[in-house]
């Protein structure tokens, strides 16, 4: 996989002199991390985007990478909607605990450490249908092509893999069991994203930042760049509207932002959304059938020993025993399997 975990495994596992391929099933990097950029060249975040003073590793990677980041604008009237026939709840967010955003938005991140590597170590549009452990060396198809190597590191959200790849032998059954029942983050997510020519909103002193219960809106924030000179409304909205088409959804949207701030949110630039659940290679169709809530197993400790004697890793933010469901889960996963390959393989 493409996503922060594979491409930071693959930039220190060749930092170390270890000869890395990264396959991936998508026609592009990223995975849940999705910055779109849209109308006025205005990037939105369709996918993971926040984090705080406390994700001690992502912060040092944005170091390492010399990538800057900014506050999330949390300034002045906040709304909260309990009801339908009630007006919203007006209230300030106190300000003693900011957000973060990357500078350009957070795909570049990944932008940045695809840049370590080979075009010949990047490989898109390739899915994983099997992985063969019974002979010396680890075969691996996909759609395309078979690779040879010493070992499979996967980033892939654990349920999907046990889901959608063939193992052979197969797979342990207590491992099995419990990657089939772990929440993927972002699986039932719906994120949308509303540019706009102007801040209309911070010109009435609202901060931009909605949480409702009447719908489709669930929270939505203040998307604009670090710079203010390209302006967005963005966040989520409630999984019960993925039924609609996506211009049902966005007039639904639309119309409950001018509800909130005006008749100035119907004259907006751009609509954009990603319904996560449809998304491909995030969500197995087999994961609709089963009752998993948020978070379940993620962390689990047999998500993060290694299989098939030292043959088969898993990475990704739903392995790390803290932070799982964060970027900053992912990148101490990826810390994790490097030292873990380190370790196996100098001996």
């Amino acid at each position: 996989g493409a996503g922060l975990s594979g491409l930071l495994i693959a930039k220190r596992l060749q930092a170390l002199n270890y000869s890395a391929i990264v396959i991936e099933a998508r026609n592009r990097i990223g995975g849940r991390i999705f910055t779109n950029k849209s109308s006025l060249e205005t990037p939105v975040e369709l996918g993971a985007t926040w984090f705080g003073h406390q994700h001690s590793e992502l912060l040092k990677l944005l170091k390492e990478l010399g990538l800057g980041y900014f506050e999330q604008y949390m300034y002045g009237t906040a709304l909260f909607e309990a009801f339908s026939m009630a007006p919203p709840q007006e209230f300030n967010i106190p300000q003693d605990i900011p957000s973060y955003r990357v500078v350009g938005g957070t795909q570049k991140i990944l932008e940045h450490l695809a840049n370590f590597l080979n075009p010949d170590q990047l490989l898109l549009n390739q899915i994983v249908t099997d992985i063969d452990f019974s002979q010396e060396k680890v075969h691996l198809k996909t759609n395309k092509q078979t690779f040879s190597a010493d070992c499979i590191i996967s980033t892939i959200p654990p349920s999907l893999f046990a889901h959608s790849i063939n193992c052979t032998p197969i797979l342990p059954e207590d491992f099995s069991n419990i990657a089939r029942l772990t929440h993927t983050w972002m699986q039932d997510s719906t994120k949308v994203a509303v540019v706009y020519k102007n801040s209309f909103w911070r010109e009435k002193n609202f901060s931009g930042t909605v949480f409702s219960n009447v719908g489709p809106i669930t929270e939505f924030y203040d998307q604009s760049d670090a710079s203010n000179t390209r302006f967005a409304l963005c966040g989520f909205i409630s999984g019960g509207y993925s039924y609609l088409s996506a211009e049902e959804r966005k007039e639904k949207v639309i119309t409950q932002l001018v509800k909130l701030f005006g008749k100035d949110a119907a004259n907006f630039d751009s609509y954009s959304e990603t319904v996560w659940a449809d998304e491909p290679f995030t969500k197995h169709e087999m994961q609709a059938q089963l009752n998993v809530i948020p978070h379940q197993n993620n962390g689990h400790p047999l998500l993060q020993e290694a299989l098939y004697n030292n043959r088969l890793y898993l990475g990704g933010t739903e392995t790390s025993n803290e932070f799982y469901g964060y970027m900053e889960g992912a990148v101490r996963a990826a810390n994790r399997v490097v030292k873990e390959i380190k370790t196996t393989f100098s001996n």
